[in-house]
């Protein structure tokens, strides 16, 4: 079984150039944010609400230890923070290198192919061309059918879509569909009664941690220019 953050890069990478269609800072940060759903949605890790002991919007161990082991770094990282931490500092902490090391596990479960070059021939590139896209073909026809014929996702599937939504790059895996209508189906998937309240929640707060991250950059680049 692949995890939901594997899943997630095998849509987000084009089949023939292997390059993602995120940027280089969307691509780890929302990659990130999908270990951290992934436990919410095992039960490891959950994120607090109002009244409770712990101030909420932050996230906390909630259960058992994945087996996984970069599941297994999410939730230790949660579990050994001298203080309780909100998703976007799970996500930063995270993000690092992630996307490299799910590509080499699709590499080596045979999905993708590495491919390493040079840019001018100067700077190194690494892309991740499709290699047997019967994994990818199953989840962009089960993302097919809830965004465009208005099906019941599964959770796995509800959460690619709210990930990919948060991104906005629904358009660039279901390419020959409406781009408006697949944002508003999206959006209304992302907020509907698929999961727990729990899992709704972290979900929202990830996909909002994601967006805040990805807007850190352009902000400081714009003030500093």
């Amino acid at each position: 079984m692949t995890l939901i953050a594997e899943d997630l890069l095998l849509l987000l990478l084009d089949e023939e150039s292997g390059k993602p269609s995120a940027d280089s800072a969307k691509l780890p940060r929302v990659l990130a944010g999908a270990l951290v759903v992934e436990l919410a949605l095992g039960g490891s890790l959950r994120i607090t609400g109002p009244g409770e002991q712990t101030k909420k919007d932050h996230v906390v161990v909630a259960g058992d230890p994945p087996a996984d082991p970069l599941l297994r770094r999410v939730f230790d990282l949660v579990a050994t923070a001298s203080r309780p931490m909100k998703p976007q500092k799970v996500i930063e902490k995270s993000q690092k290198n992630l996307a490299k090391e799910l590509a080499a596990r699709l590499v080596a479960q045979g999905f993708v192919t590495e491919k390493q070059d040079k840019v001018w021939g100067l700077f190194p590139t690494t892309t991740w061309p499709a290699r047997d896209t019967s994994r990818e073909k199953v989840l962009r026809d089960a993302l097919r059918s809830a965004l465009v014929d208005g099906t019941t996702p599964t959770p796995h599937s509800a959460a690619l879509i709210s990930l990919i939504s948060a991104v906005d790059l629904t358009h660039k895996v279901i390419v020959d569909a409406d781009k408006k209508v697949l944002k508003t189906r999206a959006k209304q998937i992302a907020e509907g009664e698929w999961a727990g309240a729990a899992v709704r929640k972290a979900v929202s707060d990830v996909n909002a941690a994601v967006t805040a991250a990805i807007m850190v950059p352009v902000i400081v680049s714009t003030t500093s220019s």
